[in-house]
């Protein structure tokens, strides 16, 4: 068995870790630490584990060195402090935006700031298996996915691939379990409730992670939160370089996700879910993509549906895991979700 803590384990993404790798049939998780909760038992931060586990929160000073160290903290926590979680796990997965962007500029640029162990970027591989597969077989170092970023990213990838991608306007529609399990004033519940709230407009920082795994193109990005807890749903407007027909987009869809575990093609001519949805994906590993092609103008509507802390978060850590170590990709994610919710 494989030994796995977790660092920053109350937290939205670092609960899903944890009850991802309790039931992963090749994982025995070692520590969970949150340092407001040590002593307690996890189900005090994440009451659907009740009855699950007998593991209680420990400090991160009680940390012992492991197989695979998950770091689930707030962003920038992780840079300052990668030689130290270095030196207690030989790989290492962290779901901050830290390690997400590998040039210091370009990190600088999109962050706001300068990164605190500029040396460590070009050492992590971007942990979204689609693109990265083959590197992270051999990776020792991962970097997580931003949510909005993996949407996007997974929506408009075929037509990137296929040199078809010359200027995209996309707008994602996020749950407020995005914010985090810290409360704020944008998360109170008479100003959230019926919200339907545009918090990004223009500078989104996830623009950044787009524009790195899809090579740089012409991108204008929105964000929007709305009333609901999980999902991310991306609506991109594509202008190709060339028109193509319903049947040519496809071919480019099929080309790159007709073996891919997680990712499906939602395109169906009638019923309530015929384009992707994020309410169905609640609690999966799924990415949903779908595409509709405007006749009058040759402008491809893409769309990308996931839940932000599963292939937003800790659903995409856990398959990177997977390919890291050589196991089954799909082992421990193989939850279909729920219909109705």
């Amino acid at each position: 068995m494989v030994r796995v803590s977790i660092l920053g384990a109350s937290g939205y993404t670092g609960g899903e870790a944890l009850r991802l790798l309790l039931d992963h049939p090749h994982v025995e998780v070692a520590k969970a630490t949150s340092e407001r909760m040590a002593g307690k038992f996890v189900h005090a931060a994440h009451p659907n584990l009740r009855g699950r586990t007998k593991l209680q929160f420990t400090s991160a000073e009680f940390l012992e060195p492991c197989d695979v160290l998950f770091v689930c903290l707030p962003h920038g926590r992780a840079a300052g402090r990668i030689e130290h979680l270095a030196g207690l796990a030989e790989r290492i997965i962290d779901l901050s935006a830290d390690f997400r962007l590998r040039d210091p500029g370009r990190y600088r640029a999109w962050m706001g700031a300068e990164h605190a162990a500029p040396a460590w970027l070009d050492r992590f591989v971007y942990g979204l298996p689609e693109l990265h597969r083959e590197e992270l077989r051999t990776a020792k170092y991962v970097s997580g996915v931003g949510c909005n970023a993996t949407a996007t990213i997974l929506a408009l990838a075929p037509l990137a691939k296929a040199g078809l991608l010359e200027r995209a306007v996309v707008e994602v529609k996020v749950g407020s379990s995005e914010a985090g399990a810290e409360p704020g004033p944008g998360g109170h519940h008479p100003e959230r409730s019926g919200a339907v709230r545009s918090f990004a407009a223009t500078g989104h920082r996830h623009q950044g992670e787009i524009l790195q795994a899809l090579g740089d193109f012409e991108l204008h990005f929105s964000a929007t939160a709305v009333e609901m807890v999980r999902g991310v749903l991306c609506t991109a407007h594509a202008f190709l370089r060339e028109d193509i027909d319903d049947r040519g987009l496809w071919s480019v869809y099929r080309d790159v996700y007709t073996n891919e575990p997680f990712v499906r093609i939602v395109k169906d001519r009638t019923g309530l879910y015929r384009l992707p949805e994020p309410k169905i994906l609640a609690g999966t590993n799924y990415c949903d993509v779908g595409f509709e092609r405007d006749e009058r103008t040759g402008r491809v509507v893409c769309l990308g549906a996931i839940d932000n802390l599963m292939k937003g978060a800790a659903g995409s850590a856990v398959q990177s895991m997977n390919v890291m170590l050589g196991f089954e990709e799909t082992a421990g994610l193989g939850f279909a979700g729920l219909h109705p919710v």
